[in-house]
């Protein structure tokens, strides 16, 4: 809270592929809310760079400043007075959290292969190659977060709504969300 004021009203977490980027759009066209896409500038920074969203993945692996510049962007969004109404990104509920912000703190998980599948439909390739890039990535991503924060990203305690979205499309996804932001 900043004198009275919700800074954000949702934050949208999730693996790559799990759909929190339609969801994020889904909301922010039936509410007019504003909102900030933590991957949409992750793959911003790696087009920026010439490089591939894996090729970046593993530059933020091996330069941990360059994975604290993106995330002091992140944080900085959801306590701004002024900020977007939804953040995604996949840390921003854990920081919404332990920032004790008032907000709806969603997950959205599916698994692994829903998650390949995904990013194939979305930047196409095979699915094999998909799968183990995927697995990969969330992989390096979970020991990254464990080193920079402490997070352990397999534990949802501070998010307040957890969607399996596995075999839901994402009209119905929207739906759970939105009938939990009118609650």
């Amino acid at each position: 809270m900043n004198g009275g004021e919700v800074l954000v009203k949702i934050t949208v977490s999730g693996p790559p592929g799990s759909g929190t980027s339609t969801l994020v759009k889904k909301l922010a066209l039936a509410r007019n809310w504003d909102y900030v896409n933590g991957g949409g500038i992750f793959r911003n920074e790696a087009d920026r760079r010439g490089i591939s969203v894996g090729q970046f993945s593993q530059l933020c692996k091996d330069d941990l400043d360059v994975d604290r510049s993106l995330d002091i962007l992140l944080k900085e969004y959801l306590t701004a007075a002024d900020g977007p109404d939804i953040v995604e990104s996949r840390l921003c509920g854990w920081w919404a959290s332990n920032l004790k912000l008032e907000c709806l703190r969603v997950w959205v998980k599916v698994t692994p292969e829903e998650c390949a599948r995904r990013i194939q439909t979305r930047e196409g390739g095979d699915f094999d190659s998909r799968l183990i890039e995927s697995e990969t990535r969330q992989s390096d991503d979970k020991d990254r977060y464990r080193i920079l924060y402490g997070i352990d990203l397999d534990d949802m305690s501070p998010y307040n709504l957890i969607i399996d979205a596995t075999g839901l499309s994402a009209e119905e996804v929207f739906e759970l969300v939105n009938e939990k932001l009118e609650n």
